[in-house]
């Protein structure tokens, strides 16, 4: 089977990489999420006119965006989401740590206002698209969030389901949403080195949608 690596690969042809996972039926999921499942209602060995897939899952599974109401009631949707905090210069940055993103290590990067930024954990090389959910995955740190809250970055990307902590998850989200920065999780880096990027990743357009899985691609600047 291919993995979720191979597959994020540019191809000869283009110079884009896809650093989206495959939404596969049974993958990994945040714990008290609905379980992810892809079957065929339809298909064609079986006689059927057409293939037909039945598609069950959370809208925060494998790569997705976050949007406000996720965690602020009444806040904007992700069909709501300006366009230019989804495409535009990104920056990956390598995180040493093999526990958190501290204040200390995104001091040493020089962050500007209004950036993109997609931290390249310890998660990339465990392959974690195909195994069990890991509780000790590399996370952003509270301390870390409000950090770049008063920065004032754009957009905040990682390389697993979660930007926040098991423990500390909500007030994490929350930091990082009052201050409007976007956030997406779930991406696979594990083909991508530190530098500067064109980012797109677009969601799907779910009315009031409190977050939804999106395709996520990076060209090299």
């Amino acid at each position: 089977m291919e993995t979720a690596a191979e597959t994020s690969r540019s191809t000869p042809a283009s110079p884009w990489v896809d650093i989206s996972v495959p939404l596969r039926d049974g993958m990994v999921h945040w714990p008290d999420n609905p379980e992810v499942r892809i079957t065929r209602s339809q298909d064609l060995d079986k006689g059927d006119d057409a293939n037909v897939s039945d598609l069950s899952f959370g809208a925060h599974s494998g790569t997705h965006v976050d949007a406000p109401v996720h965690f602020v009631k009444g806040a904007e949707g992700v069909d709501a989401l300006s366009f230019d905090r989804l495409m535009g210069v990104a920056r990956v940055l390598e995180i040493r740590d093999a526990r958190a993103i501290q204040v200390e290590e995104l001091k040493a990067h020089a962050i500007q206002p209004g950036e993109r930024l997609l931290f390249k954990t310890a998660n990339s090389a465990r392959r974690w698209p195909s195994q069990p959910f890991q509780p000790d995955f590399v996370y952003l740190s509270l301390g870390g969030a409000r950090y770049l809250a008063e920065l004032g970055v754009r957009t905040v990307g990682i390389d697993y389901l979660s930007i926040g902590s098991p423990d500390e998850g909500v007030p994490t989200h929350r930091a990082l949403l009052d201050a409007g920065i976007c956030i997406i999780e779930g991406l696979d880096l594990s083909q991508v080195h530190e530098g500067t990027y064109e980012l797109v990743c677009l969601p799907l357009r779910i009315a009031g949608g409190d977050g939804a899985p999106a395709r996520a691609i990076l060209r090299a600047r």
